[in-house]
Protein backbone atom coordinates (compact mmCIF):
# COMPACT_ATOMS: atom_id res chain seq x y z
CA UNK A 1 0.00 0.00 0.00
CA UNK A 2 1.23 3.34 -1.10
CA UNK A 3 1.79 5.58 1.69
CA UNK A 4 1.17 8.46 -0.08
CA UNK A 5 -2.43 7.96 -0.32
CA UNK A 6 -3.25 7.18 3.58
CA UNK A 7 -5.48 9.41 5.30
CA UNK A 8 -4.54 11.13 8.31
CA UNK A 9 -6.35 13.36 10.94
CA UNK A 10 -4.07 16.50 9.65
CA UNK A 11 -7.51 18.33 9.28
CA UNK A 12 -9.87 16.93 12.27
CA UNK A 13 -6.87 17.04 15.11
CA UNK A 14 -6.65 21.13 15.02
CA UNK A 15 -10.74 21.32 15.07
CA UNK A 16 -11.15 19.37 17.39
CA UNK A 17 -8.01 20.81 19.22
CA UNK A 18 -9.78 23.83 19.09
CA UNK A 19 -12.90 22.39 20.52
CA UNK A 20 -15.16 21.29 17.47
CA UNK A 21 -15.35 17.90 18.38
CA UNK A 22 -17.98 16.71 15.83
CA UNK A 23 -16.23 17.14 12.52
CA UNK A 24 -17.30 15.77 9.77
CA UNK A 25 -16.36 13.70 6.57
CA UNK A 26 -18.40 13.68 3.82
CA UNK A 27 -17.98 11.94 0.30
CA UNK A 28 -19.82 10.82 -2.48
CA UNK A 29 -19.91 7.55 -4.97
CA UNK A 30 -21.55 7.19 -8.58
CA UNK A 31 -21.02 10.81 -10.26
CA UNK A 32 -19.89 9.17 -12.93
CA UNK A 33 -21.88 6.48 -13.42
CA UNK A 34 -24.25 6.11 -16.53
CA UNK A 35 -27.15 4.36 -13.99
CA UNK A 36 -28.27 3.95 -10.72
CA UNK A 37 -28.11 6.77 -7.98
CA UNK A 38 -25.39 8.81 -6.45
CA UNK A 39 -24.55 7.70 -2.87
CA UNK A 40 -23.24 10.17 -0.01
CA UNK A 41 -22.09 9.37 3.39
CA UNK A 42 -21.07 10.98 6.12
CA UNK A 43 -18.76 9.93 9.37
CA UNK A 44 -17.74 11.63 12.61
CA UNK A 45 -14.92 9.94 13.98
CA UNK A 46 -14.66 9.81 18.22
CA UNK A 47 -11.92 12.96 18.80
CA UNK A 48 -11.42 10.89 22.36
CA UNK A 49 -10.22 7.90 21.09
CA UNK A 50 -6.50 7.85 20.29
CA UNK A 51 -6.38 4.81 18.59
CA UNK A 52 -8.82 5.63 15.77
CA UNK A 53 -5.75 5.51 13.10
CA UNK A 54 -4.59 2.40 13.93
CA UNK A 55 -8.00 0.84 14.01
CA UNK A 56 -9.29 2.20 10.67
CA UNK A 57 -5.20 1.62 9.49
CA UNK A 58 -6.31 0.47 5.67
CA UNK A 59 -9.55 2.66 5.26
CA UNK A 60 -8.72 5.15 2.61
CA UNK A 61 -9.82 6.66 -1.14
CA UNK A 62 -12.58 3.77 -2.00
CA UNK A 63 -11.17 3.94 -5.49
CA UNK A 64 -8.26 2.39 -3.85
CA UNK A 65 -9.43 -0.51 -2.29
CA UNK A 66 -11.03 -3.53 -3.66
CA UNK A 67 -14.82 -4.67 -3.72
CA UNK A 68 -13.58 -7.11 -0.84
CA UNK A 69 -11.75 -4.89 1.11
CA UNK A 70 -14.36 -2.10 1.06
CA UNK A 71 -17.32 -4.89 2.44
CA UNK A 72 -14.84 -5.86 5.15
CA UNK A 73 -14.23 -2.46 6.33
CA UNK A 74 -17.79 -1.41 6.05
CA UNK A 75 -19.04 -2.40 9.25
CA UNK A 76 -15.91 -1.70 11.13
CA UNK A 77 -16.21 2.06 10.02
CA UNK A 78 -19.79 1.98 11.70
CA UNK A 79 -18.62 0.47 14.69
CA UNK A 80 -15.90 2.52 15.00
CA UNK A 81 -17.05 6.24 13.93
CA UNK A 82 -19.09 8.18 16.80
CA UNK A 83 -21.87 8.52 14.23
CA UNK A 84 -22.70 7.82 10.58
CA UNK A 85 -25.33 8.48 8.12
CA UNK A 86 -25.74 7.47 4.41
CA UNK A 87 -28.25 9.28 1.77
CA UNK A 88 -28.76 8.76 -2.25
CA UNK A 89 -30.42 10.32 -5.07
CA UNK A 90 -31.88 8.56 -7.89
CA UNK A 91 -31.44 8.51 -11.43
CA UNK A 92 -34.85 10.81 -12.14
CA UNK A 93 -33.26 13.11 -8.91
CA UNK A 94 -29.95 13.68 -11.04
CA UNK A 95 -31.81 13.82 -14.54
CA UNK A 96 -34.01 16.70 -12.84
CA UNK A 97 -31.49 18.49 -10.93
CA UNK A 98 -27.83 17.55 -12.94
CA UNK A 99 -25.72 15.56 -10.81
CA UNK A 100 -23.71 18.04 -8.98
CA UNK A 101 -26.71 19.53 -7.26
CA UNK A 102 -28.47 15.79 -6.53
CA UNK A 103 -25.01 14.87 -5.20
CA UNK A 104 -25.49 17.76 -2.84
CA UNK A 105 -29.16 16.40 -2.20
CA UNK A 106 -27.40 13.11 -1.40
CA UNK A 107 -25.01 14.51 1.21
CA UNK A 108 -27.92 16.76 2.87
CA UNK A 109 -29.34 13.46 3.37
CA UNK A 110 -26.76 11.90 4.46
CA UNK A 111 -26.54 14.68 7.20
CA UNK A 112 -30.08 14.19 8.03
CA UNK A 113 -29.26 10.42 8.87
CA UNK A 114 -26.77 11.77 11.87
CA UNK A 115 -28.73 12.08 15.35
CA UNK A 116 -26.15 15.46 15.94
CA UNK A 117 -25.68 18.65 14.25
CA UNK A 118 -21.92 18.39 13.20
CA UNK A 119 -19.56 21.33 13.93
CA UNK A 120 -17.39 21.38 10.77
CA UNK A 121 -17.49 19.60 7.16
CA UNK A 122 -14.37 18.42 5.51
CA UNK A 123 -16.07 17.49 2.14
CA UNK A 124 -14.09 16.26 -1.08
CA UNK A 125 -13.95 18.65 -3.20
CA UNK A 126 -17.75 20.36 -2.60
CA UNK A 127 -18.92 23.10 -0.19
CA UNK A 128 -22.99 22.65 0.67
CA UNK A 129 -24.18 26.36 0.41
CA UNK A 130 -27.39 25.14 1.80
CA UNK A 131 -25.87 25.20 4.61
CA UNK A 132 -24.95 27.89 7.34
CA UNK A 133 -21.99 25.32 8.61
CA UNK A 134 -18.27 25.95 8.88
CA UNK A 135 -16.75 23.90 6.06
CA UNK A 136 -13.19 22.89 4.64
CA UNK A 137 -13.31 21.32 0.80
CA UNK A 138 -10.78 19.57 0.32
CA UNK A 139 -9.54 18.54 -3.17
CA UNK A 140 -8.73 14.57 -3.07
CA UNK A 141 -10.13 14.66 0.44
CA UNK A 142 -10.54 10.86 0.66
CA UNK A 143 -6.53 10.74 -0.08
CA UNK A 144 -6.12 13.52 3.06
CA UNK A 145 -8.76 13.24 5.61
CA UNK A 146 -9.78 9.90 7.31
CA UNK A 147 -12.64 11.02 7.99
CA UNK A 148 -13.65 11.48 4.56
CA UNK A 149 -11.98 8.46 3.34
CA UNK A 150 -14.41 6.31 5.73
CA UNK A 151 -17.29 8.08 4.40
CA UNK A 152 -16.13 7.20 0.56
CA UNK A 153 -15.42 3.40 1.73
CA UNK A 154 -19.44 3.73 3.15
CA UNK A 155 -20.65 5.63 -0.15
CA UNK A 156 -18.98 3.40 -2.93
CA UNK A 157 -20.31 0.41 -0.53
CA UNK A 158 -23.72 1.01 0.29
CA UNK A 159 -24.19 1.95 -3.82
CA UNK A 160 -22.41 -1.14 -4.93
CA UNK A 161 -25.28 -3.21 -2.96
CA UNK A 162 -27.81 -0.89 -4.64
CA UNK A 163 -26.69 -1.56 -8.20
CA UNK A 164 -26.10 -5.30 -7.25
CA UNK A 165 -30.22 -5.24 -6.52
CA UNK A 166 -30.66 -3.87 -9.54
CA UNK A 167 -29.13 -6.06 -11.54
CA UNK A 168 -31.82 -8.73 -10.39
CA UNK A 169 -34.46 -6.00 -11.03
CA UNK A 170 -32.93 -5.11 -14.29
CA UNK A 171 -31.29 -8.41 -15.80
CA UNK A 172 -28.88 -8.72 -18.58
CA UNK A 173 -27.06 -5.24 -17.85
CA UNK A 174 -24.35 -6.89 -15.92
CA UNK A 175 -25.44 -3.61 -13.11
CA UNK A 176 -23.44 -6.35 -10.51
CA UNK A 177 -20.12 -6.24 -12.36
CA UNK A 178 -20.02 -2.61 -13.50
CA UNK A 179 -22.10 -0.85 -10.90
CA UNK A 180 -23.54 1.41 -13.56
CA UNK A 181 -20.23 2.64 -14.79
CA UNK A 182 -19.71 3.28 -18.47
CA UNK A 183 -18.12 0.25 -19.72
CA UNK A 184 -17.97 -1.65 -23.04
CA UNK A 185 -20.11 -4.49 -21.76
CA UNK A 186 -22.61 -1.74 -20.33
CA UNK A 187 -22.23 0.21 -23.98
CA UNK A 188 -23.08 -2.52 -25.42
CA UNK A 189 -26.08 -3.87 -23.25
CA UNK A 190 -27.72 -0.72 -24.02
CA UNK A 191 -27.33 -1.28 -27.55
CA UNK A 192 -29.20 -4.51 -27.44
CA UNK A 193 -31.59 -3.60 -24.55
CA UNK A 194 -32.21 -0.36 -24.65
CA UNK A 195 -31.68 1.94 -21.38
CA UNK A 196 -33.65 0.53 -18.91
CA UNK A 197 -35.88 2.91 -16.34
Amino acid sequence: MNNQCLPSLQFEGPLWQSGLLHVAGLDEAGRGAWAGPVAAAVVILPPDDPTISNKLSAVRDSKLMSAKERSSWFDVIKNEALYWGIGFADNQEIDRLNILRATRLAMLRALERLPVSPQHLLIDALILRELDLSQTALVKGDQLSLSTAAASVLAKHARDCWMKEADTVHPGYGFSRHKGYGTAAHRGAIMTLGPCS
